[in-house]
């Protein structure tokens, strides 16, 4: 053998050795799908030697992949003989891999990038496919478990850290949004404001903390009564509020009444006592005549009032005044 024969026969051992030993996957395909190239990475991880899937269809081989997605990716590279790339966030992976990096072992399969290469013959025609595998789950599980994190903090911002209903400013914002909806699409919703009556009298006979048990007891309630479109939050210190969408006043007007009986028929337990207390409520309907977010909210609030002062453990409905009426005055 010449010295030069020599000098390419080792190159192409150490060409053999790296395909072989690269961490990456490499799977080459003819325009049939048939697998022709199937190295030391594709080998380790499916537990299939190349001599098991050499001229096997890559479907039959793999019956769990996406077929429909894959032939998506993959014709175009034969026909315009341009290269194509997908990522774990469009696709998670595409051969279903047993994840075994310790680092990320909450992620039970690899999530894996990967690149389409059209091969070509001497004549300029694309013959094979050359894929390429990236084994990216720790980078992808980093990212998810960034953006889970960002989500909880969101929440966070978002939530009454007593009762874990909506706070304030997050509950304020949707009442917002749900009057400028009922400025364009003049619908129907109600506003719900109430709070716990006597309520300096539950803090003075059982203490702060017995008086956060008390809020957090009627939150709890109100949780139970709330449908999946209703938006209730915490609105400040023993005062609750509700967005009653599609509700009117008089459906809005049994929705508090039931919950006004089902808390004066409530006991809090709080260390050696039980305590009962009620709630006042006030309602309004949205109208046209309210000017801002905050308008709706005075006019719940006046209603509410009109419950206090009515005796308490009632529920009041704002009247908003006629138009006649507010012409003839």
């Amino acid at each position: 053998m010449t010295e030069k024969a020599t000098v390419e026969v080792s190159e192409i051992h150490w060409l053999m050795d790296m395909f072989q030993s690269v961490d990456v996957g490499l799977v080459v395909l003819d325009r049939e799908y048939k697998i022709q190239v199937w190295n030391g990475f594709m080998e380790n991880h499916s537990g299939l030697l190349p001599y098991e899937v050499r001229d096997k269809s890559l479907f039959e081989a793999f019956p769990n992949l996406d077929k429909e997605w894959l032939l998506q990716k993959t014709d175009p590279v034969f026909v315009l003989k341009n290269r194509a790339f997908t990522i774990w966030e469009q696709h998670a992976h595409i051969f279903k891999f047993k994840n075994y990096r310790p680092i990320t072992s909450v992620a039970p399969f690899m999530y894996q990038n990967a690149t389409f290469i059209p091969l070509t013959n001497t004549t300029g025609d694309v013959t094979h496919l050359c894929i390429i595998i990236y084994d990216v789950t720790d980078v992808a599980i980093s990212k998810i478990e960034l953006q889970e994190v960002n989500k909880e903090l969101q929440r966070l911002s978002r939530t009454d850290r007593l009762t874990n209903l909506n706070n304030r400013g997050y509950w304020e914002e949707c009442l917002q949004r749900e009057f400028l909806r009922q400025r364009r699409g003049h619908s129907v919703s109600s506003l719900l404001i109430f709070d716990i009556d006597h309520f300096k009298k539950v803090n003075d006979t059982y203490g702060h903390a017995g008086g956060d048990e008390a809020i957090l007891h009627l939150a709890k309630i109100l949780k139970k009564s709330l449908r999946e479109t209703d938006i209730g939050g915490r609105y400040g210190g023993e005062e609750y509020a509700v967005i009653l969408t599609g509700t009117q006043a008089k459906d809005a007007y049994v929705f508090a009444e039931r919950l006004r009986i089902m808390v004066e028929k409530s006991i809090v337990s709080y260390n050696e006592f039980e305590f009962q207390f009620t709630i006042s409520l006030g309602i309004a309907e949205y109208t046209d005549e309210l000017n801002s977010h905050q308008n709706w909210i005075e006019v719940a609030d006046s209603a509410l009032y009109k419950a206090k002062v009515g005796g308490r453990n009632r529920v009041e409905i704002y009247a908003h005044p006629d138009k006649s009426e507010a012409k003839e005055d």
